[in-house]
């Protein structure tokens, strides 16, 4: 198959692009300098070169900037999205979108299930959910995986700016009463890779991926500490003494029974997967 990927330089779209050197599949990697997919016509006219599918890695994730930048922001992730639903629908291609756990408001207390209700509380998870249902709304060969706190050697991420943190601080300061479930972006683009025949007869479908177990941004902090070799102090703080302009879910645990059992496949759980990418970064990657 020849596969399309946006957003490639991004972490999950890197991740793909180095699982794509070993692959049997022909993948043409664009970002927003090759194509412009907030523009219908654009992404038109990329896929003059035929394509089976589309993965959209692309998206505005600068959840507070998003707050006042709400224009680029919906066009992102909400405009581009159904664009490139439209193109796949007129030339059957299959789309795979990677949308987010930020999509529910976190007032409930057991994993998120594909079917449970969203209802975001910032400018950035609604122009994800209204992604979601735009892109569902223009083809009806749509694969949406929403996944959890992504992390990469590349990039700008969480795990990046606490080993930064830590190297500059005596002490920092992280929020614990935000849980949900860091997610190594390799752990993703391994599934999507690896499954694109899956992806291919998918038809309208939801999907939540993250490594498996639970943990407060505070424990991912200690964690990322803890496997980097650092002594620094690591001190929990409540989401009150660290306001931000988006307001974020204080559970966002994302159910994975679904892909699971659909796929067969089991999920390293964040620790593993967290050691084996600062593993990574250390070796300079």
């Amino acid at each position: 198959m020849k596969i399309m990927v946006t957003g490639a330089l991004g972490q999950l779209g890197t991740e793909i692009k180095r699982l794509a050197e070993n692959s049997q599949h022909h993948f043409v990697f664009t970002d927003r300098d090759d194509l412009d997919i907030t523009s219908y016509q654009a992404v038109e006219e990329g896929l003059r070169q035929g394509f089976d599918g589309i993965i959209n890695c692309a998206a505005y994730t600068a959840v507070d900037k998003a707050e006042t930048d709400k224009e680029k922001c919906y066009a992102l992730n909400s405009q581009a999205v159904e664009n490139l639903a439209k193109a796949c629908h007129k030339h059957h291609l299959f789309l795979v979108h990677i949308s987010t756990d930020y999509v529910f408001d976190g007032r409930q207390f057991l994993p998120y299930q594909e079917s449970d209700d969203p209802n975001p509380l910032s400018v950035y998870g609604t122009s994800k959910l209204e992604g979601e249902e735009r892109a569902f709304g223009a083809h009806d060969h749509v694969t949406i995986i929403r996944t959890s706190w992504l992390y990469s050697p590349y990039g700008s991420n969480f795990v990046k700016t606490i080993r930064r943190l830590l190297g500059e601080k005596p002490e920092i300061r992280v929020v614990f009463d935000q849980v949900g479930t860091p997610t190594a972006a390799r752990t993703l683009a391994n599934v999507i890779v690896n499954f694109l025949d899956v992806w291919k007869e998918s038809k309208n479908t939801i999907y939540h991926y993250s490594n498996e177990g639970i943990a407060s941004w505070y424990d991912f902090a200690v964690a990322i500490a803890r496997f980097s070799g650092y002594s620094v102090p690591i001190l929990p703080i409540s989401t009150e003494e660290y306001p931000t302009p988006a307001k974020r879910p204080h559970y966002s645990v994302l159910d994975k029974r679904k892909i699971k059992a659909s796929l067969g496949i089991t999920i390293p759980h964040w620790q593993e997967a967290l050691e084996e990418t600062i593993r990574e970064i250390t070796q300079g990657v």
